[in-house]
């Protein structure tokens, strides 16, 4: 298989954000939240859309829920997030031997974008599919086909890398490759029992992957 394109997850795969996550949860739980959330429980909200996570905890209030998570996610932003060993590296040296890079996330662009820029990112990659792009977020396959089309790339060629279950899923269910990474909150094990072609212990492992 010939590699042209990859595809990447943003939050806790090339940034991490789990602890902005959590703390923003955990600020929201504390205002709205009918009994108090364990970490464990906060963690299963992690890669979901939004709206999904916080139909669990008041289905009769989901908006007014993602206002206070959102206010408090984007006020700490920058005080929280850092981007994982190897990425920024790796990402240039990709860009620089001709591949097509995509951003696929289940994040609105907003935070996408401040995300991006906090990581020195912003001008890598080629195309970016957020939650707003999408009527069907992963694990539907409906994302990474929309990055295939503008990026004119066939499923055969392509390698979807993410650190979440919906990650791996959308990727077999559209026809592409998969890499998990084992950084992943969720535990490495949650990956691998999915079967991805692909485990990264450092996102340097790409470059072997793809022969760079």
């Amino acid at each position: 298989m010939s590699i042209r394109t990859i595809l990447f997850d943003l939050d806790g795969t090339l940034i991490d954000t789990n602890e902005l996550i959590i703390a923003s949860f955990i600020h929201t739980i504390e205002r709205y939240g009918k009994r108090p959330y364990s970490r464990e429980e906060i963690i299963d909200f992690i890669g979901p859309p939004l709206k999904d996570s916080m139909q669990q905890i008041d289905a009769e209030r989901v908006d007014e829920l993602i206002d206070v998570y959102r206010a408090h996610n984007m006020s700490h932003h920058d005080d929280y997030v850092t981007v994982y060993d190897g990425v920024v590296e790796t990402i240039q040296m990709l860009k620089e031997q001709g591949f097509r890079l995509g951003i696929v996330t289940t994040k609105m662009r907003q935070t996408v974008e401040m995300g991006l820029a906090l990581a020195g990112l912003d001008d890598a990659f080629d195309i970016v599919v957020t939650l707003d792009d999408v009527t069907h977020a992963k694990p539907h396959p409906e994302p990474i086909i929309k990055a295939l089309k503008a990026l004119d790339s066939q499923a055969s060629e392509v390698i979807m890398v993410g650190d979440n279950t919906h990650d791996i899923e959308a990727g077999q269910h559209a026809g592409t490759a998969t890499a998990g990474v084992a950084w992943t909150v969720k535990g490495r094990e949650v990956l691998d029992a999915l079967g991805p072609d692909y485990m990264l212990s450092n996102m340097r492992d790409l470059l072997k992957i793809t022969g760079g």
